[in-house]
């Protein structure tokens, strides 16, 4: 078993972690403060091939692997996870289904300038009773003379209101199945059409510098062929769709504990107390040491499912096993470098403080910790029942 990365996938890495140390970490601060979307770092990423890594290379992407991917996020995000998230919702849930299900002719309209990161794309999935429980999903989109006639509302959706935004794909109602369950579609609804605006940008405890809009959608029409995919597939590419993005949200949340973790193990080798650096005393050491451990962990996770999505391999609970693990050892790794780090590390203008506020909504976006672990729980069951089931027929 070789957990060494290809030399491509280091090439990536390096890359990142070369970018976000340089040109991300020491602005990190400036950014959270101002609540402004660094547009001048995310062209640069763009140029560096960062906003469109698994992007297919014919429509302008860099045609990298999901590893890759992954490592790469992890190096952006552990210098801010405010722009972590953005080139996250951009790759992961904006452009993925876009490259996924749609048509020739809707790669070359609207993945083309979003695959080089040029523009930016969204995707509409949560509503007021909808995320967790798709089946609450309110928005409803009505064919009319050959136009999808869509009225609803989402929100926290990133990305989504930028000056480079090029339009969000919705998760909206077109009918009724058997029983009274919604058939869900993804219908692609470019940024300037009539009827669709959003709402203002949110006041967020953390990710302050993404870009997090609600929208709203009012007689709003496009054309019959923006249709993603197949009529009533929208439950299955939103699966699909959210457990890729829950290995990038893990990948990012990993980063975050990274990040953590080097303020931590500076503050104990630079803090002296009774005489001498606390690093000596055995408490904070155990603390480094849990945190080193769980981080290490939490990395192999994620590296684990998205190896197994690159090899074509079904990984959605690799996927849900990332994004809770890495998304708690965040946390945990938050909270004790605030404690390494004291009084201080209660000061607003210190980067654990920063960590601290930022970590929490780790467990909550991509789907929470608590029906993640419902997903982990039921394909244990199911594989136990199948295995059950091949025991009786070879009696």
């Amino acid at each position: 078993m070789n957990f060494d990365p290809t030399d491509e996938q280091r090439r990536w890495r390096d890359l990142a972690r070369e970018f976000a140390q340089g040109e991300i970490r020491p602005r990190a601060a400036e950014l959270d403060r101002g609540q402004k979307f660094p547009y001048d770092i995310v062209a640069e990423m763009a140029r560096l091939g960062l906003m469109g890594l698994t992007l297919p290379a014919e429509f302008g992407g860099s045609g990298g692997d999901f590893v890759a991917y992954n490592l790469a996020l992890e190096e952006i995000s552990r210098a801010d996870t405010s722009v972590g998230i953005t080139m996250e919702a951009h790759i992961s849930l904006g452009c993925a289904p876009i490259a996924a299900y749609g048509t020739q002719e809707q790669k070359e309209k609207f993945l083309s300038k979003c695959a080089t990161g040029e523009r930016l794309w969204a995707f509409g999935l949560t509503e007021e009773e909808a995320g967790t429980d798709a089946g609450g999903t309110r928005t409803t989109a009505e064919l009319e003379g050959g136009e999808w006639v869509i009225n609803g509302s989402k929100k926290w959706i990133t990305n989504s209101g930028t000056d480079i935004t090029a339009g969000v794909t919705v998760i909206a109602r077109t009918g009724t199945r058997e029983g009274g369950r919604p058939e869900l579609t993804a219908i692609v609804v470019p940024q300037d059409t009539p009827g669709y605006t959003r709402g203002q940008a949110y006041e967020k405890l953390g990710w302050r510098a993404s870009d997090q809009h609600p929208l709203y959608f009012e007689d709003c029409r496009v054309q019959r062929e923006n249709l993603l995919g197949e009529r009533g597939k929208g439950f299955r590419q939103f699966l699909a769709t959210l457990d890729g993005g829950r290995v990038a949200v893990a990948a990012l949340s990993v980063g975050l504990a990274q990040a953590c973790f080097d303020e931590a193990l500076a503050r104990a080798k630079e803090r002296e107390q009774f005489g001498r650096s606390i690093s000596e005393f055995q408490a904070v050491q155990f603390k480094l040491a849990d945190m080193a451990m769980e981080i290490e962990l939490a990395r192999n996770t994620v590296l684990k499912a998205a190896w197994l999505k690159d090899q074509g391999r079904s990984f959605g609970r690799e996927a849900s096993m990332a994004k809770v693990f890495a998304s708690e050892t965040a946390k945990r790794a938050a909270d004790q470098a605030v404690q390494i780090w004291g009084g201080e590390g209660f000061m607003e203008g210190s980067a654990v403080a920063r960590y601290w506020r930022q970590v929490k909504i780790n467990e909550i976006g991509e789907g929470t910790s608590e029906i993640n672990r419902q997903i982990i729980a039921r394909s244990l069951l199911d594989e136990s029942a199948e295995e059950a089931k091949e025991k009786m027929v070879a009696q």
